[in-house]
């Protein structure tokens, strides 16, 4: 029970970051994009952006797919 609790805290908070982060100021400004400079064009493109973005949307899901059992006491099949 506890294992599959700390699972869904880390899908849905690593899929929130992923989630968020790409349209936040610190995507454009890391570490990588400020040593590295041809990282800045493919972190910045949009595209990139959104297929992030689309990873924390697939954990996000993940985690509330394992939640939802949890939640209302069903037992999923092993």
């Amino acid at each position: 029970m506890v294992r599959r609790l700390v699972a869904v805290a880390y899908f849905l908070e690593a899929g929130l970051l992923l989630l968020i982060l790409p349209w936040s100021r610190f995507w454009d400004r890391n570490f990588f994009v400020l040593h590295w400079p041809f990282l800045h064009a493919w972190l910045g493109n949009n595209f990139a952006r959104g297929a992030v973005s689309g990873l924390g949307v697939v954990s996000v899901v993940a985690g509330v797919v394992e939640l939802v059992p949890m939640v209302f006491g069903r037992s999923r099949p092993a």
